[in-house]
């Protein structure tokens, strides 16, 4: 196993802004880390600067100790996959799994026991005489998985590799790409800009945003504790509602006849709530007004407007019925609170008292 270390890694193109921008951090040995974000962010440049397709501007890399920032992607014992898949459409199954070992010229004698060792893992053992064309969307990824996996590399890198499959197809994948991983003890680095995907999968999520690390951290904790409205709304589905402030009055802004709220933490502009840490009741709490509602089947996403900030999502159990206009009431825990300043950064979070 090897871990991977980048140390103030830039990366720009010409005289345009940084693509990558003095990015810092490290994959521990053996653990599955995704690199998150938005398109643009420069998740999949970093992941290209990692492999060594691409070379870094400014900043080292470092794979298993060692120094690779100038180390051609052949000497830095990786494999990838990538989100095309790539396979070799004259090709069968067989040989395009075989076909890494053949261009390294591995001794033949190891062929067989990697190739039925792989097929078996991956469920390709009545697929190897096929041709790729031949294969559905989900068995092109299989073998672009074997073809990375029987290089028995310690790091293995992917760049948004179930973005061509459907929704329940990525769902599967998903499961099988984590087990594959834990089973084998490599190191994996995941590009994608589905959070969901980075939530199940991942021990370590690097969130990008305008080629800057927004935070890094572990997924539980990037969903309890953002550092950023970025963060805050990236992260979870529905995302955190943020509520604006009137930092005159100390209350939720538009809620003029309500008394100031106490717990306030000193400059917040924005409250920020999880939907499934608001309920409704009949009495006491905040007034809102039902703008709609979505259905799921085991929950309702209820959207309301509380003052002058609309959007705000509920998770609220079952089939709610609620017509658009109708006024409801809602309450949240104190501990499950936010604060952000007018920069957007998380400040720490304060005792809450309701007021009606």
């Amino acid at each position: 196993m090897s871990s991977i270390t980048l140390d103030n890694v830039s990366k720009q193109y010409g005289g345009a802004a940084p693509a990558v921008d003095r990015v810092s951090f490290t994959v521990e040995a053996g653990t599955f880390t995704v690199l998150l974000g938005p398109s643009g962010c420069g998740k999949s440049t970093t992941l290209r600067m990692i492999a060594g397709l691409d070379e870094p501007s400014a900043g080292r890399i470092h794979i298993g100790g060692r120094d690779v920032t100038e180390l051609a992607p052949a000497q830095r014992k990786i494999s990838m996959v990538f989100q095309s898949y790539a396979l070799f459409p004259h090709l069968s199954v067989k040989e395009n799994i075989l076909f890494g070992l053949k261009v390294r010229k591995e001794p033949k004698s190891n062929y067989t026991g990697r190739l039925n060792h792989v097929a078996q893992l991956l469920g390709l053992q009545k697929l190897l005489d096929r041709k790729p064309s031949q294969l559905s969307g989900g068995q092109q990824q299989r073998v672009a998985l074997g073809r990375a996996v029987i290089s028995q590399a310690p790091v293995c890198l992917m760049d948004e590799p179930l973005s061509n499959l459907d929704a329940q197809l990525r769902h599967e994948m998903r499961r099988e790409i984590r087990a594959l991983q834990q089973s084998l003890g490599i190191t994996m680095v995941y590009v994608t800009h589905d959070q969901t995907e980075a939530m199940s999968m991942a021990d370590h999520v690097v969130l990008l945003n305008g080629g800057r690390i927004e935070q890094s951290d572990s997924p539980d904790m990037l969903y309890s504790n953002p550092g950023s409205e970025f963060s805050a709304r990236f992260i979870g589905t529905p995302p955190m509602n943020l509520l604006t402030l009137d930092t005159r009055s100390g209350g939720i802004q538009g809620r003029e006849d309500a008394r100031p709220l106490s717990g306030i933490a000193p400059g917040a502009v924005k409250l920020g709530l999880r939907p499934e840490h608001i309920s409704i009741h009949e009495n006491g709490g905040v007034p809102a007004t039902v703008e709609s509602v979505e259905y799921f089947g085991a929950d309702s996403i209820v959207i309301c407007k509380v003052g002058t900030s609309s959007g705000i999502a509920v998770r609220a159990a079952g089939h709610l019925r609620a017509q658009p206009g109708a006024s409801i009431r809602l309450h949240w825990n104190n501990t499950n609170q936010h604060f952000f300043d007018a920069s957007g950064k998380a400040l720490t979070r304060e005792p809450f008292t309701f007021t009606s």
